[in-house]
C-alpha cells in the first residue's frame, strides 16, 4: 500500500472525531449528568480507539510518522504481535460499539446489549494484557504509563456497572412464554445442535489450558509443534489467554449446557452476550498474533496447517456468536411466565 493510501486511511479515521463530538453534544442537550458522565466517558474512549488505530497502522507501517515517539517511549508490550491485535481491536470493533452506544444514549434507546457485548471484550482484553505483561519476559519494563492503564480500567469498570445495571427490555408475548418452555429438545433442532457443539468446545478450550501448563502428554506436545507454536511464546499472552479462557469459557459452556436444557433461565441472554464479546476479542488476537510478523518464525503456525487452524478457531468464534444471537433474538425459552413468578 502507498504512503498516500495509508494517510488516505489515517484521514477517514479522524472523522470519528468530529462525529463522536457531536454525538456527545447532542447528549449533553437532553440528558441527566450521570448519562452525561457515560456519555463522555465512551466518547473519550472512542477517541482514543482512534488512536489505537493508528498506532497499529503505523507499527505495519502503512502510515509514518503520526505516533514514532510514543512507540519508542511507551511499554515494549505494545510492539509484541498481541499488542498489534488489541491496537486493531480497540481502533476497529471497540470504536464501533462506542459510537452505537453514544448513539443509543443520545436517542434514548436500550444500550444493554451492545454493553454486555463490550463489557465482555473489554474484561478479556485488560485481564489477559495485564496479566501478560507482569508474567511475560517484559514483566520488568514496566513505565509510568502503566499507571494510566490502571486509570483506564478503573473508569471503564464503572462503566461496566453502569451497563450492568441497564433495565433488559425484551419485549416477548406472554402466550409465547407459556408455550415455548413445554417445547423439548426434539422440536428444538437448533438448540440441540448448539448442545452438540458445546462438548467439544469445552473439551477443546480445556485442552488448550492443558497445552499451556506444559502438560506431559504427547498429544499436547505435538499439538504446540505441529499446530499452534504460538502458545509457547515467551512474550506469555497466548498463555494466560489460554488459562483465563479455560477458566472462563470451561464452566460458561457446563452452565450453557443447563440453559439449553432447562427452560425459564432468564440469565441465558445476557450471560451469552458477554461471552460472545469474550471470546471475539480472545480469538481474534490469538488468530491474528499467531500469524503475524511480529511473532517469532518459530512460535508461527506452520504454513501447511494454517487451514486447519484457521478452519478450528473462527468455528471456534462463530458458533458462540450464533448461539448468542439466538438467545437474544427468541429468548421466549430462557423467560419465565409471569405467574410462576407471582408465586416466588
Amino acid at each position: 500500500m502507498s504512503a498516500s493510501a495509508g494517510t488516505g486511511v489515517f484521514v477517514l479515521s479522524l472523522m470519528s472525531i468530529p462525529i463522536c463530538y457531536l454525538f456527545n453534544s447532542l447528549s449533553f442537550l437532553c440528558l441527566n449528568t450521570k448519562l452525561k458522565c457515560i456519555c463522555a466517558v465512551y466518547a473519550l474512549y472512542a477517541f482514543l480507539s482512534v488512536v489505537n488505530l493508528i498506532i497499529g497502522l503505523e507499527q505495519d507501517n502503512i502510515i509514518d510518522g503520526f505516533v514514532t515517539f510514543y512507540l519508542k517511549e511507551a511499554d515494549p508490550h505494545i510492539n509484541t504481535a498481541h499488542g498489534h491485535m488489541i491496537s486493531y481491536w480497540d481502533g476497529c470493533v471497540h470504536y464501533l460499539m462506542y459510537l452505537l452506544m453514544i448513539a443509543a444514549i443520545t436517542w434514548g434507546d436500550s444500550y444493554r446489549a451492545i454493553g454486555l457485548y463490550w463489557v465482555g471484550s473489554f474484561l478479556m482484553r485488560a485481564i489477559v494484557y495485564i496479566l501478560g505483561n507482569a508474567v511475560g519476559k517484559y514483566g520488568t519494563q514496566v513505565s509510568p504509563l502503566f499507571i494510566l492503564h490502571m486509570l483506564y480500567i478503573s473508569v471503564s469498570v464503572w462503566a461496566c456497572f453502569r451497563i450492568f445495571s441497564q433495565p433488559s427490555a425484551r419485549d416477548v408475548q406472554i402466550t409465547n412464554i407459556q408455550e415455548t418452555p413445554r417445547a423439548g429438545l426434539v422440536h428444538r433442532p437448533l438448540d440441540l445442535l448448539f448442545i452438540i457443539y458445546l462438548i467439544p468446545a469445552l473439551a477443546f478450550c480445556i485442552f488448550r489450558g492443558l497445552v499451556v501448563l506444559d502438560c506431559s502428554s504427547k498429544w499436547c506436545q505435538d499439538y504446540t509443534q505441529q499446530y499452534e507454536p504460538y502458545l509457547k511464546d515467551p512474550s506469555a499472552y497466548p498463555k494466560v489467554q489460554m488459562l483465563v479462557s479455560m477458566l472462563y469459557s470451561g464452566p460458561y459452556y457446563i452452565i450453557t449446557l443447563y440453559g439449553l436444557l432447562v427452560p425459564g433461565c432468564e440469565w441465558m441472554p445476557d450471560l451469552t452476550l458477554v461471552h460472545s464479546g469474550a471470546l471475539a476479542q480472545a480469538q481474534f488476537s490469538h488468530i491474528g498474533a499467531s500469524l503475524h510478523t511480529r511473532t517469532p518464525f518459530s512460535y508461527r503456525v506452520p504454513a501447511g496447517i494454517q487451514p486447519v487452524f484457521l478452519l478450528v478457531n473462527v468455528l471456534y468464534t462463530l458458533v458462540p456468536q450464533a448461539l448468542c444471537y439466538r438467545c437474544c433474538s427468541r429468548p421466549a425459552f430462557f423467560l419465565r411466565p409471569p405467574l410462576e413468578k407471582k408465586k416466588e
